[in-house]
């Protein structure tokens, strides 16, 4: 006798195919594809904002420095000078940015300064490729007094 209570499997619903599994993963794929490109350069034009940003900001602390102290920082000084008071500067009064640490810009990069001999400053990034020139999120950023 066979045994009536055995249950048996129908393995044409049991599961996915390999086939219909492909062609998923081909799909997503293809999403990815498209979706990702657009995604990372959004995060290179958020990049490229917080570098004009932050060289906006280090250039109004430098203006803050110049009205407490009567000059700009030096060259050999840097922007160093914004966030401690090593040399007993006469007329000090900072920190002039939050944290003991200077930032640096979102290549990881520092900012340069330079004081000019026209008595003007200059703060600028190189942007990503850390080079002279370019566009997008290679642009150079900058900011005078």
């Amino acid at each position: 006798m066979k045994n009536q209570n055995r249950k048996y499997i129908n393995h044409s619903t049991a599961g996915y195919t390999l086939t219909e599994l492909l062609v998923v993963l081909v799909i997503l794929g293809l999403i990815m594809g498209l979706v990702a490109p657009r995604l990372l350069g959004q995060i290179g034009g958020a990049q490229s904002k917080t570098a004009s940003a932050q060289v906006q900001n280090l250039a109004s602390a430098v203006e803050f420095f110049h009205l407490d102290t009567g000059r700009y920082p030096t060259s050999s000084e840097g922007l160093q000078v914004l966030v401690s008071n090593s040399g007993g500067i006469e007329g000090w009064n900072g920190p002039y940015l939050k944290g003991s640490k200077l930032p640096n810009d979102p290549w990881k990069n520092p900012y340069i300064y330079e004081l000019r001999a026209n008595g003007q400053f200059v703060i600028r990034t190189l942007g990503a490729d850390n080079k002279e020139g370019g566009d997008g999120k290679n642009k150079d950023h900058e900011a005078t007094s």
